[in-house]
């Protein structure tokens, strides 16, 4: 899919901020222990400074949470994966503790982020900038020649990034063949990763994202499919993080990132649309290979995969500490899973991190992570709930802005979703009251928005727009 941008002018974010009550500074006390823990000299912990570690992230990041160098050994492959080891300096009890707790995640917006923590330490001492020796937690991964996982080790080290990349620039070096040694081998591993994936059941949803952009003094509205590289990318954090999870259930003690398996009737009418949009589902083929064949930028397999959203519900978090849920795995990944590979980002991948140092040591889990894994549950599902509401008001009202001068025009689209409960025909009538209708994806702007009238499920349509409204972040279209 082609990168589409449409240029939005000048405007802030300030309402969004205050409806949220996200906050624009941090408690002294925080702040003090903060830049304390900044400024103290490095732990006494094993050197593994001499790994080429680098680091893959979106252009112009700061708190780099995670680095990587792949090799090749007999029989298979060697993953070694940093992650920042952010539990190094937050003081347990402090008031820095307490302060990541009221945000549990950092917050993205366009004009700046609500970090977990602050930028001493999120963008400073604890982020695994190039070229500076850094607290990590060390993962060491052997795989088999099939990606396959062979042994796991962790331990606390000091590591050393050489290079900070971003996804473009890595992109364009897996396709010219230089990519460099540390990460040469990600598109090889990634692809049998994502082939163990699918053959265990494992669903990836390649959607396409709206993003907005600093653009001199205005925006920049981004309709972007993910390179090959973030998906690569994202199965080394896959694979960590299943790690993570059995290590967790061997010794019953630890906090999952869980989700219920797709509902049986859920993929029924997933197979019924995919019917109904000519998409092909042969006979027992699982629906994640079904997906995984699918053309996101056709509008007929945008609405399909619009559709298949509807199977990745229930994700949260399940903590235990005795015998094993009985709900453990994550229907998404086709396994047991467990967020530990961001921590600057992440409350809870510090206190799984620390449950699964414990475990590989042959230690008791420190209390103070113990204690923590029954609240994280509500903490992070709240924190979600937040950092989702922010991502969806900002794009709203850049829509909005975009569009503010042009109702009244006509603009091409797709129909990605329809009212009604099987959602692969319109409906009679809406829920809630609403007039029937869908969700159109314009062209150009890359603008989603709710349509009204009668729409064709993965059709190409011509829609009017009738309200762009930034006050109320609200943008309608209508079909006659």
């Amino acid at each position: 899919m082609v990168t589409r941008r449409v240029r939005a002018p000048h405007f802030d974010f300030a309402a969004l901020r205050r409806e949220l009550e996200l906050p624009d500074s941090f408690p002294p006390a925080a702040q003090r222990e903060a830049e304390d823990a900044a400024a103290a000299p490095l732990p006494d912990r094993p050197d593994r400074t001499d790994i080429p570690f680098v680091t893959i992230d979106p252009v112009g990041s700061r708190d780099l949470d995670q680095a990587m160098c792949l090799t090749r050994r007999p029989g298979g492959y060697r993953v070694h994966y940093a992650i920042a080891d952010v539990a190094a300096f937050v003081r347990p009890g402090g008031a820095l503790e307490e302060e990541t707790w009221r945000r549990g995640q950092t917050v993205y917006l366009p004009d700046g982020n609500v970090p977990l923590h602050p930028v001493a330490l999120s963008e400073g001492a604890a982020s695994l900038l190039p070229e500076r020796t850094r607290a990590a937690v060390l993962w060491t991964i052997d795989l088999d020649a099939d990606g396959g996982t062979t042994g796991v080790t962790l331990e606390r080290a000091l590591v050393r990034s050489r290079e900070q990349l971003d996804y473009g620039t890595v992109q364009g070096q897996f396709a010219a063949g230089t990519a460099a040694e540390p990460i040469a081998l990600l598109p090889e591993i990634g692809a049998l990763l994502t082939e163990r994936g699918l053959d265990r059941g494992a669903i990836n949803l390649p959607l396409p994202e709206q993003e907005i952009e600093p653009d001199g003094d205005g925006y920049t509205l981004v309709l972007r499919a993910p390179l090959p590289a973030e998906q690569h990318n994202a199965q080394i954090s896959l694979l960590t993080g299943a790690a993570a999870a059995g290590i967790m259930l061997a010794g019953r003690v630890g906090l999952l990132r869980t989700m219920p398996s797709p509902d049986p009737e859920a993929v029924e009418r997933l197979r019924a649309a995919a019917h109904a949009l000519g998409i092909s589902w042969p006979d027992g083929a699982p629906v994640g290979r079904v997906i995984a064949g699918v053309d996101p930028a056709d509008p007929r397999g945008a609405a399909f995969l619009d559709q298949a959203a509807e199977l990745m519900r229930g994700a949260g978090y399940t903590a235990f500490d005795g015998a094993p849920p009985d709900q453990a795995g994550h229907g998404g990944v086709g396994a047991p899973y467990a967020h530990v590979t961001a921590p600057l980002r992440r409350l809870a991948d510090r206190y799984a991190t620390e449950v699964c140092l414990a475990l590989t040591a042959g230690v008791s889990v420190p209390q103070w992570a113990r204690e923590a894994l029954p609240k994280l549950p509500k903490t992070m599902t709240g924190t979600d709930r937040v950092a989702g509401a922010a991502a969806r008001g900002a794009v709203d009202l850049t829509e909005a802005v975009l569009l503010r001068d042009r109702v009244g025009e006509t603009f091409d689209a797709g129909v990605t979703d329809v009212d009604g409960p099987r959602r692969t025909a319109p409906a009679p009538a809406a829920p809630n009251g609403r007039e029937p209708g869908g969700t159109v994806a314009l062209d150009d702007p890359p603008v989603r928005a709710r349509c009204t009238g009668d729409l064709p499920l993965g059709e190409r349509v011509q829609v009017t727009l009738v309200t762009a409204d930034p006050a109320r972040r609200t943008v309608l279209f209508t079909r006659k």
